[in-house]
């Protein structure tokens, strides 16, 4: 009786199994389109079908190989056995051996004459190869040529904004009333220093993009009487800069322009980049661009990476001595939103207050410094999260006590030959303000308009728009549809930009 039980569990077990199996395999052909006759050791349709998927694939082959004639013919013999297979679907009956045999017999000849010619897997997988590394060639000639004509582009003054520079200088030195309206004006002087103010700083040499991001600061701004704005520029910008922000009104907003010149502790005894500038080796790579066969990527190489404007942002307590915070933003943003609460924002004891841009692993220090060299390797975390400049709060009272211009002095001095990174400010940066940055909420900063597609929620939702990158919005080569967003705090009805046909 045991062993009747016994036998009869085990005769379940395996009908279930099989059961199973049968259920499996319905799904299986189902889910495939296979159908029983397709499974059969004689199915004329599998072989068909079989025939079909090896012949388009020596088609392709036959056409890389140029042979067009026999791409040709058996492009044809394929139509005939897709029209027989339609045919047997649509009457949902078999194939039978007197219909399918002439088309099996035909694609057969054609496969044997493919073999004779050498297509086979592995003739196709060298010239695939083969055809994959010449397409790789092309692709980096095409990129590198993409990218130098990109940056000259970017790097080009137009005409109108040199027209601007010129038009303003002589406005400038023509207008007596310009410059006694300025010398009279005592109480923005006694603003520069008040620290119960809103003080932004920039360093440009752009005097259109520079009174974009003026315009859009006073424009969104709660209170812009509170606004005070100190811009550096270069001694050629200098009377044109002081021209249009005298001739213009702000909402009230102030603006101071100073020229780098000015300042004479900039000196290569001071300065390491200004040191730097003076060893002949730096200036054969920054502009003759021969020094290296051209192995360096000329993003790598643009002059303006050992610009003082561009390295000033290092200076910046030195610069304003009796501030204590101050707002840096770049020449390529747009001011959306309200900023006068970033003064309000506890660093928690940091110097630097930044977005950061780690999103997932991109944008990590291992992305812009050389963790092959030991000292970068020993001092930094590569996985340590990246963030921006262009929109930076600082304490400067902070940034005083901690030496950190000493500390980016530090790092500029030991990459005097280039071998801890290569590529502007941001790389110094990133060095300089390790440990002392403290995090923003991301929508205070919103990048990439200037290179990349931008979510349009991140876009409405950002305080200031930052426009990294070539595709300057001032530029024909600026991405159409980011353009109207700084656009709209240009006035182009201004006689001067109309006489520059600034559009």
């Amino acid at each position: 009786m045991l062993r009747s039980f016994f036998w009869r569990s085990l005769i379940a077990k395996r009908m279930g199994i099989v059961a199973q199996r049968s259920f499996r395999q319905d799904r299986i052909l189902e889910g495939l389109n296979v159908t029983e006759e397709m499974l059969s050791p004689t199915s004329l349709t599998r072989q068909l079908s079989d025939q079909i998927a090896l012949a388009k694939s020596l088609v392709v082959i036959a056409k890389e190989s140029n042979n067009l004639q026999f791409a040709w013919e058996l492009s044809a013999q394929i139509r005939n056995s897709q029209i027989l297979l339609s045919n047997a679907a649509t009457r949902r009956s078999p194939l039978t051996i007197r219909e399918s045999e002439t088309a099996i017999k035909d694609m057969a000849l054609l496969l044997y004459q493919a073999q004779q010619l050498h297509y086979d897997s592995a003739t196709m997988i060298m010239r695939l190869k083969a055809k994959i590394q010449s397409l790789e060639e092309q692709m980096s000639t095409v990129s590198d040529k993409s990218s130098k004509y990109g940056q000259i582009a970017a790097e080009e003054v137009p005409k109108s904004l040199y027209c601007l520079g010129v038009r303003l200088a002589s406005e400038w030195f023509r207008n007596q009333n310009t410059q006694r309206r300025l010398a009279e004006n005592k109480l923005s002087a006694l603003k520069l220093e008040d620290n119960s103010l809103y003080h932004f700083c920039i360093f440009s040499d752009n005097i259109l993009a520079t009174s974009v991001v003026i315009n859009s600061t006073a424009l969104n701004s709660e209170h812009p009487e509170k606004v005070v704005f100190h811009l550096v520029t270069d001694e050629v910008n200098y009377a044109p800069m002081k021209a249009w922000f005298t001739m213009n009104d702000f909402r009230g907003v102030t603006v101071e322009v100073q020229k780098i010149e000015d300042f004479s502790w900039l000196n290569a005894s001071y300065v390491p980049v200004l040191k730097q500038l003076q060893d002949s080796d730096t200036k054969n790579y920054y502009f003759s661009g021969n020094n290296d066969d051209n192995k360096t990527p000329i993003k790598f190489r643009n002059p303006k990476y050992l610009s003082m404007l561009n390295h000033l942002r290092f200076y910046i307590p030195e610069v304003y001595p009796a501030l204590k915070k101050v707002v840096f933003l770049d020449d390529d943003v747009v001011v959306q939103k309200d900023l006068s609460s970033l003064f309000s924002i506890d660093l928690n004891g940091n110097v630097n207050g930044a977005v950061e841009t780690c999103m997932e692993t991109f944008h990590r220090y291992h992305k812009y410094l050389n963790y092959s060299h030991p000292l970068i390797r020993s001092h930094f975390d590569p996985d340590a999260c990246g963030w921006a400049f262009g929109m930076n709060i600082f304490d400067l009272v902070e940034w005083r006590n901690r030496n950190v211009t000493g500390i980016y002095h530090y790092w500029q001095e030991k990459n005097i030959d280039r071998t801890l990174w290569k590529l502007g400010t941001l790389p110094p940066g990133l060095l300089t303000f390790y440990g002392l940055t403290e995090p923003l909420d991301p929508s205070w900063h919103v990048l990439g308009l200037g290179y990349t597609t931008v979510d349009p929620k991140l876009i409405s939702k950002g305080a200031v728009l930052h426009y990294n990158g070539n595709s300057k919005p001032w530029l024909k080569i600026g991405i159409e549809k980011y353009k109207p967003l700084w656009e709209k705090y240009v006035n182009y009805d201004h006689p001067i930009l109309q006489h520059c046909n600034v559009h």
